[in-house]
């Protein structure tokens, strides 16, 4: 029983819930805490409850809702006057609670196609982008929202089949090429993670973003070995899961000798980021995983460092900036995108108040949670509007499909549009010096 009990302290970090001293310096920072009005939804209830069930006074199960009513945004750590490692404990419980779950035979699996099979294969992946491609040029999508037939869909992934980009054809990225030279003096080699759902859907994004670091002046190798980061996995308490594929990734990037190992997703990167952590109790592959991490960069910072952008054309438009949580409160990265912007002529940068705040997308949470995340939408929209802008920011693609939902959830579809940072300062038209 003993053995239990310190095995159960040990998956939930039990040392180090005792860094938080119930200051309550989260509590303002907490979307959850905003919308919901529960201490129990706050980051310090959270850890109280993780406390408590480590101790015994309560069952495991009494946390389950409130964690998996958590964001997971990480806004609450940037915060916090003791360094509380909030992202830590939350993993710890929600891998606890992931082995407890009682789960049907074919609920398991669904799960482990969806998660070791669909999100890891690029096989599988292209066949969603052919088929979503299909869907969209074919006439299938206006018939079938023509005809009511999307409002069949379940977890309301409706709504999001209205918002989704133009996918890129079965060709294009059939034809996708694996290293691609500096456009003049080459000044860095970089590998660049694609990742699962970006290169299947948000295609002509990666593509922008391979554009821009080449023109920077950095060569662009997209190692064929590389699979998904493993941030699902991860979040939904399968970190055996996510470990596995970190290696996976870990060995692809290693082969390839770069200075760099740049994505575009601010989720993505933050998992990127902390593979140390994930693998820190591997003899085998933690001095790696440290390797890795400290090569990780989001796009920004990387095209910020090379300096080799020029912006000639005049976007006269009024922008804000919606930044994502996981590149923010993880990554640290927070004045390169806005550099990148004030960059381009002709815009008028607006503000957006609580711009650092979570919109609600938080990977799958919109899926999973969808009216408590559509609460936490309509107070960003709220700020957004304030803002007057005419195109709003961000840097991940939940995110911008997040925003995307908020802008037609207020009848917005005519004046404002939402861009990847990336998309936008192609638009822009940046030129090599």
């Amino acid at each position: 029983m003993s053995e239990a009990i310190d095995r159960l302290k040990t998956q939930l970090h039990y040392e180090k819930t005792f860094d938080c001293v119930q200051c309550g310096y989260c509590l303002p920072a907490c979307p959850t805490y905003e919308t919901m009005g529960k201490e129990t939804h706050s980051p310090r209830g959270r850890i109280n409850l993780v406390k408590m069930a480590a101790e015994g006074k309560i069952g495991v199960e009494t946390m389950r809702e409130p964690i998996e009513k958590c964001l997971g945004c990480r806004a609450c750590q940037t915060v916090c006057p003791t360094n509380v490692q909030y992202g830590e404990i939350l993993e710890g419980a929600k891998s606890v609670l992931e082995d407890l779950e009682e789960k049907s035979k074919k609920q398991r699996m669904t799960e482990n196609f969806i998660f070791n099979e669909l999100f890891t294969s690029r096989r599988w992946m292209n066949l969603i982008g052919n088929a979503t491609w299909f869907y969209q040029k074919s006439g299938l999508q206006a018939i079938a929202r023509n005809t009511g037939m999307t409002s069949i869909a379940p977890l309301h992934l409706d709504k999001f089949e209205a918002v989704l980009p133009e996918v890129a054809s079965p060709f294009e990225r059939r034809n996708s090429p694996g290293l691609v030279k500096a456009k003049g003096s080459s000044k860095l080699r970089v590998g660049f993670v694609r990742g699962c759902v970006m290169d299947s859907v948000f295609h002509q994004t990666n593509k922008n973003t391979i554009e821009l670091l080449s023109r920077a002046g950095a060569e662009v190798v997209i190692p064929k070995a590389q699979t998904c980061c493993g941030a699902l996995h991860s979040h939904t308490g399968k970190l055996e899961e996510a470990r596995q594929l970190a290696k996976q990734n870990i060995e692809a990037f290693e082969n390839e000798k770069v200075d760099y190992i740049v994505n575009n997703a601010g989720g993505c990167g933050a998992m990127l980021v902390e593979y140390d952590q994930l693998l820190k109790d591997d003899p085998d592959w933690e001095m790696r995983a440290q390797h890795f991490s400290k090569k990780t960069r989001d796009v920004s910072v990387v095209l910020t460092e090379l300096d080799g952008l020029e912006f000639h054309h005049s976007v006269n438009e009024r922008v804000t900036y919606q930044s994502s949580c996981h590149m923010l409160h993880v990554q640290k990265v927070a004045a390169e995108p806005l550099e990148l912007l004030r960059k381009v002529p002709g815009i008028t940068y607006r503000e957006m108040p609580g711009y650092d705040r979570c919109c609600g997308s938080a990977g799958i949470y919109n899926i999973v949670n969808y009216e408590d995340s559509m609460e936490i939408l309509d107070l960003k929209m709220e700020k957004t509007v304030e803002t007057k802008a005419d195109t709003i920011v961000t840097t991940n693609p939940g995110c911008l499909l997040q925003m995307k939902l908020g802008i037609q959830r207020e009848g917005l579809e005519n004046k404002v549009r939402a861009l990847h940072l990336v998309d936008f300062l192609i638009e822009a038209n940046p030129q090599p010096k």
